[in-house]
């Protein structure tokens, strides 16, 4: 009888980190598709079976070894206080490349500019866990109670404040709210269960997820640039454009020219491509990457 195949059970966050871990997980080469009718995902991977876990959860079941891997924010990690080993953090958020930060937030008037003026206080959060540390580190007892949702419309009449999630602040400001003070900062982590990353098969499954997913994350602010320049103008360009370090250069049929191609941060394409033309150089084409690994 032949063994049974191994596979590698994978935790897809549910909810707003969705869209965006399926999307990485395309550019680093496995296509998911999500239905939902149902939790269990598919991906053109024989060897990885997906399940559709909140990420308030994941850390939970990834500890328990329901999961043997998954992704989910720090702040989940730490809020129930598991026991994981953590892989790799990768700053991909649905709105914005800033980590998530959970702040104290209370109305424009409140008189609380301060944690030391939680005294007695009551606090609605999703983090009650984090809140009651925070709270327990600067010698301040008060109440925290669990807020099922809309905890920003409860700042304003039935709690003194709230620890809420934001990346911008604009949606605490667009409901009068005013930050008082950080309690952390939270990027996504793909997490691992401890006796998973013991297993060698399941660990090399991981490293290599993880290695691909940093180079789709990496590769989104890159891209990749091709050039003709002459021979003689090389040396000029290089010097003057520290941007092309380490460069492919390539000998072309015409006697005396280079093909020169290399990876640049997007952001100063548009800066560098008149440098190029000023340099001499030729037939610039700047292209898109999908993943970039170092």
């Amino acid at each position: 009888m032949s063994k049974k195949k191994r596979q590698l059970r994978f935790g897809l966050p549910k909810g707003s980190l969705q869209d965006a871990t399926v999307e990485k997980l395309a550019k680093a080469g496995w296509n998911v598709r999500v239905s939902s009718r149902s939790y269990l995902p598919y991906v053109d991977d024989t060897d990885l079976e997906i399940r559709t876990i909140r990420a308030q959860e994941m850390s939970i079941y990834v500890e328990r070894g329901y999961l043997d891997c998954g992704i989910t924010g720090l702040d989940w990690i730490q809020e129930n206080n598991s026991k994981v080993q953590e892989v790799g953090e990768f700053l991909f958020s649905k709105a914005t490349r800033r980590p998530a930060r959970w702040v104290l937030a209370v109305p424009e008037k409140s008189k609380i500019k301060s944690v030391k003026d939680l005294e007695g206080k009551l606090i609605a959060t999703e983090v009650v866990g984090m809140t009651k540390r925070w709270l327990k580190k600067h010698g301040v007892k008060a109440d925290v109670e669990f807020s099922w949702g809309a905890t920003e419309v409860k700042a304003h009449e039935l709690v003194d404040a709230i620890v809420e999630v934001t990346e911008t602040g604009n949606s605490l400001r667009a409901n009068n709210l005013r930050i008082v003070e950080e309690l952390m900062s939270s990027t996504p982590r793909l997490i691992a269960n401890k006796t998973s990353w013991k297993d060698g098969w399941k660990r090399d499954k991981i490293e290599t997820m993880a290695m691909l997913l940093r180079g789709a994350i990496d590769a989104e602010t890159k891209v990749g640039l091709k050039l003709n320049i002459q021979q003689d103008n090389l040396e000029k360009l290089l010097k003057n454009l520290p941007s092309l370090r380490n460069p492919t250069i390539n000998q072309l049929a015409q006697d005396g020219w280079v093909a020169v191609d290399t990876v640049i941060d997007e952001h100063v394409v548009r800066e560098i491509i008149p440098e190029l033309k000023a340099a001499g150089a030729e037939g610039i084409v700047e292209y898109p990457l999908n993943k970039v690994v170092y």
